[in-house]
């Protein structure tokens, strides 16, 4: 027996979709801004072996690394109500996506850090920078530069991973994607829509990191 397409249904709820869309991209904006921080912190600590921090942060890399998204997830938004920590859906997604990603960006920007040449500090301290400029413009500006793409990448991965904030009720694309589906029961429909919808967010963050690059990163590196 044929199928047959039928998109009306779905296109009907489309500004659910849209809503979601939206939310999604405020989720990753905001995860992606703390997050990188939080990597930049722990790059630094790691990478010039700062004690005890770089002991704390190994430990919270490999924890976190080496643990499903979906299990962090659930620890932040279930287990810390169970220690009078109140949080709500859209907060324990935030804080589960800088978590993820901070540890990630950790060792993807220590990897920039560590290939910059000792001899380009010592050069800095000749031309009497102080700590901040030798820092911003010796280390971590070409150190991003490094690895500007392999970070950019795993923004998306991050992105692409918010689905599963679903599970907890955050009003997502995949939440309005399952709610729309189960209404009217055209999952294939519903799914390939939302699939050209995440698939135009991971174009559009590409290219706006890929200029964020050019723009502010390696012209200064």
């Amino acid at each position: 027996m044929a199928y047959h397409f039928d998109f009306t249904p779905v296109l009907q709820s489309i500004d659910l979709l849209l809503r979601g869309a939206l939310f999604t991209l405020e989720l990753t904006a905001i995860g992606t801004l703390l997050g990188v921080s939080l990597g930049i912190v722990g790059a630094v600590v790691r990478a010039w072996k700062i004690q005890p921090f770089a002991t704390i942060f190994a430990i919270y890399v490999e924890l976190i690394r080496n643990t499903p998204f979906l299990v962090q997830l659930f620890f932040i938004f279930f287990g810390l109500p169970s220690l009078g920590v109140q949080i709500s859906e859209w907060q324990a997604a935030v804080l589960a996506m800088v978590i993820n990603l901070g540890a990630y960006s950790t060792e993807i920007v220590r990897a920039g850090i560590q290939a910059i040449p000792k001899g380009q500090l010592e050069a800095s301290a000749a031309l009497a920078m102080n700590r901040y400029e030798a820092f911003r413009y010796v280390v971590l500006i070409p150190a991003l530069s490094k690895v500007w793409p392999a970070l950019s990448s795993q923004i998306i991965i991050v992105m692409l991973g918010s689905a599963v904030c679903s599970q907890i009720a955050t009003e997502e694309l995949s939440f309005f994607a399952n709610f729309i589906q189960s209404r009217n029961f055209r999952s294939f429909e519903t799914y390939i829509v939302t699939t050209l919808i995440y698939l135009a967010m991971a174009l559009l963050i590409r290219q706006l990191l890929a200029w964020i690059g050019r723009r502010y990163i390696s012209r200064n590196s």
